[in-house]
């Protein structure tokens, strides 16, 4: 990362803004542009880099949208490393604005992939989530579709073109914008009841720190059509509500249309076939390099939470 220039587009959210902390705290890039389609939320992240010491020199912030691919070229100008933490990522939206949902995670996702190879730059991760294994609803299907994209945009790299495309795949983040562990605590210290969809439901959890170191170290190993997947914790949301508030009544739901009971990180086709690597707290896929195993099975969150259940502990240190 030293000496890089690195954008990282939706900086603005959660990951992008533990990507940038983690960037200034451990790393001397040349420079860092922030680029996302909010003003306020920018305004708002440059005086919480400020008030925790972490200071603006070489950040800089530029308003645009993925949608835009002009607008990509010019920000992409002179940049090394590009990481794309930019999505519609809430499932009923999506589910409501299918063609909004399709323009930024598929077509978006194409516009990043033509804006990098025109700008010649050097390396391309794109954020991916378990719900674009086996999709059941629109935001995973267009995340599938969006691997898809970078994986195979690896075939325009030679001649002039070094451009190098990798994906990162993980589940739900603790403490993320808009996840469960701030609103059940959020609705526990008001005393309302906490909504539990099923009690069989299982998800699994990763920490943003946690989520950002792993992106950068993979940057650092990335050849072109990976997939990276961290293995990660799960737990029954039951379970979960009843560690952050125990106090609190607890509601069933019913499930929401397009959600799962299980996610699943890695498939059981994937398994057999695309492993490349398993270096003990994270697996590579890729669909060039696999061989078959046929003892390959899917990794779900229903068998992490029986074998690596987070804890109260874990709910530490969940950001920065």
């Amino acid at each position: 990362m030293d000496n890089k220039e690195i954008l990282i587009l939706g900086g603005t959210g959660s990951l992008g803004k533990t990507l940038v902390k983690i960037l200034k705290r451990d790393y001397k890039p040349r420079g860092i542009r922030i680029f996302s389609r909010d003003e306020t939320k920018q305004w708002e992240f440059k005086k919480e880099l400020i008030a925790d010491d972490y200071g603006v020199e070489n950040v800089s912030f530029l308003l645009g949208d993925i949608r835009d691919k002009d607008r990509l070229k010019r920000v992409m100008a002179g940049v090394d490393i590009v990481i794309n933490c930019a999505a519609q990522k809430h499932v009923p939206s999506c589910e409501e604005n299918p063609l909004e949902a399709v323009k930024t995670n598929v077509l978006g996702t194409a516009n990043i992939i033509e804006a990098a190879l025109d700008r010649n730059v050097a390396q391309v991760m794109h954020v991916s989530t378990d719900k674009a294994v086996y999709p059941v609803n629109l935001y995973g299907a267009t995340k599938t579709v969006a691997e898809k994209l970078i994986s195979n945009a690896n075939v325009y790299r030679g001649g002039t073109h070094r451009t190098v495309f990798s994906c990162v795949r993980y589940g739900n983040v603790l403490g993320s914008r808009g996840s469960i562990v701030p609103l059940f605590r959020s609705l526990a210290s008001s005393g309302k009841d906490i909504p539990i969809t099923d009690n069989r439901m299982t998800r699994f959890f990763i920490k943003l720190p946690q989520v950002g170191q792993f992106i950068l170290d993979r940057l650092q190993e990335m050849e072109g059509g990976e997939i990276f997947i961290p293995k990660m914790k799960g737990i029954r949301i039951c379970d979960l509500a009843k560690i952050i508030a125990p106090d609190s009544e607890k509601k069933v739901i019913g499930i929401r249309q397009g959600e799962k009971l299980h996610e699943c990180l890695i498939s059981e086709e994937e398994a057999r076939w695309h492993i490349t690597s398993d270096l003990g707290d994270y697996v590579t896929l890729s669909n060039t390099k696999g061989v078959e195993d046929p003892t390959g099975e899917a990794y779900t969150s229903q068998e992490a939470a029986i074998t690596n259940e987070i804890t109260e502990e874990d709910l530490d240190g969940m950001y920065l």
